[in-house]
């Protein structure tokens, strides 16, 4: 992949396909192949993750040797001492070798020596630039306080900026709110300033890994990357202003989330109108700039991108599948430990079949705490063909009472009938729409296929409670059919 980026490069700056092969020594084919190319999505068959043994261990390690920094010279850890020290504290789970720590110690404490500055050079930034972080700030997301953070795209020629709120900072989240901005805009720059790599890569020694994904959108929207020198945020001040900007002026108070594309959604157009003032330097309005800032940026491509990376699970004996040892989500039970593949974007998982059929679909959900989310309507079947479980089922404990009560009296035909209508209708709505439809039909006691799409479809377009339209005048057929109260 990075022999792609440097032909499609090569290619931005004007070179034909003769001198990029002589200069790289590949075949011209493969050059006219790439050059060609312009779709870089990922497929399932490019299933590739280079994992660190050490990853799960880098964040206590940059605890301790942070901590050195208070510390007498001859009282800081060394390379052995992190090693051995993990091994004490961590005897069954700690199982990496020591030149990995040696290596990984030696760069962080050289990063930390280099993060003094002296002083800052005031940057100048071309129209069609623009620098890209993160922050963090609390929501109130269905009713519960939740920490998330928020991608900020800031464009320092004008000082205009937009911001996507996000679960974390992977690389399927800069991605996914990149196109966002970039689509809502119009165009993508020419450049983009990470700090550090932050979300989409790493960085080893002077040079910065990036994901493969974040690789494939790069060449997808044909724009370069710049990255910043570990602690190095004057770099790009203008969005270190600009993260602090918008956690003041658009997240005090604590906002309210509902759904988070419809809260994206609203948070590009109040950036937009917050563009409406006067730039502190060029005395002129700063939606004004963006403007003229807007005609410099490359056109959006042809073909759509999805950013989503894909990997292959093996669902445990319940049809579920974990995602970096935390996060759980059912599929079906009929896939109880067989292999999976799981497409995980920025907001959701979706939980494939090797053929590409998909299973089921969950909100994404990040964190340090172990989350299991479940798809009770991927169980329906199972409980169809086995409803002596129903009563320790965790679909039971889901529904509205006033709906088990009557379900927990009924013998297994009945049972297994009513639960047949559940799946037959949640072809076609969604599964909470459905049991709504259910709670109604049973004050009836009429709960069938016919009766319960009826009522989710009167739920969906109309509400529950509204008045009927008032449909045509029958007083033409009371004439011709009824005289004298009678009949004909």
């Amino acid at each position: 992949m990075k022999q792609i980026e440097t032909i499609k490069e090569l290619q931005r700056n004007g070179k034909g396909v003769c001198d990029i092969a002589e200069s790289l020594r590949i075949d011209r084919k493969t050059v006219n192949k790439y050059m060609s190319q312009d779709d870089f999505e990922i497929r399932l068959s490019e299933l590739k993750k280079y994992p660190s043994k050490l990853d799960a261990w880098k964040p206590i390690i940059d605890a301790w040797l942070n901590e050195d920094r208070r510390m007498r010279f001859k009282q800081r850890h060394s390379a052995r001492r992190v090693h051995e020290r993990l091994k004490e504290q961590y005897p069954e789970e700690y199982n990496c070798s020591y030149p990995l720590v040696q290596r990984y110690c030696k760069e962080r404490k050289r990063m930390i020596e280099h993060s003094q500055t002296k002083g800052n050079l005031e940057l100048v930034w071309e129209n069609g630039e623009a620098q890209v972080d993160f922050g963090e700030a609390d929501f109130s997301v269905e009713g519960v306080s939740t920490a998330m953070k928020y991608l900020v795209v800031s464009f320092p020629s004008s000082n205009g900026a937009y911001t996507q709120v996000f679960g974390g900072e992977t690389a399927e989240c800069v991605c996914q709110g990149l196109i966002d901005i970039f689509h809502h805009v119009g165009g993508v720059p020419s450049r983009l300033i990470f700090d550090n790599a932050s979300g989409v890569g790493r960085r080893i020694g002077e040079k910065v890994r990036m994901t493969d994904l974040f690789l494939r959108f790069k060449c997808h929207y044909g724009f370069d990357v710049t990255f910043c020198n570990p602690y190095s945020g004057h770099e790009k001040g203008n969005v270190e202003n600009k993260v602090g900007y918008i956690r003041r002026n658009f997240f005090v108070p604590k906002p309210e989330i509902e759904g988070i594309d419809n809260f994206n959604e609203v948070l590009l157009v109040r950036c937009e109108n917050d563009m409406n003032r006067e730039h502190y330097k060029k005395l002129r309005k700063i939606s004004d700039l963006f403007e003229d800032e807007k005609k410099t940026l490359s056109p959006l491509p042809v073909k759509p991108f999805s950013a989503v990376r894909f990997e292959s699970v093996r669902a445990d004996g319940y049809g579920k599948i974990c995602l970096g040892g935390k996060h759980w989500y059912s599929s079906n039970p009929d896939m109880a430990c067989k292999e999976l593949v799981v497409a995980i974007g920025a907001h959701h998982v979706e939980i494939l079949e090797k053929s590409g059929v998909m299973l089921a679909k969950h909100r994404r959900m990040y964190g340090e705490n172990r989350t299991d989310t479940v798809d009770w309507s991927t169980t329906v079947s199972r409980l169809i063909n086995n409803p002596g479980s129903w009563r320790n089922s965790g679909l039971r404990r889901e529904l509205p009472e006033e709906l088990t009560l009557g379900m927990d009296s009924m013998d297994k035909s009945g049972l297994r009938e009513v639960l047949r209508v559940m799946r037959n209708a949640a072809e076609n709505y969604n599964f909470e729409t459905v049991i709504l439809a259910m709670v109604e039909a049973a004050k009836g006691n009429s709960i069938n296929t016919f009766n319960v799409e009826a009522i989710a479809s009167r739920i969906l377009n109309c509400g529950l409670h509204c008045q009927p339209d008032r449909g045509p005048d029958l007083a033409t057929y009371d004439r011709a059919l009824l005289k004298q109260g009678g009949v004909q």
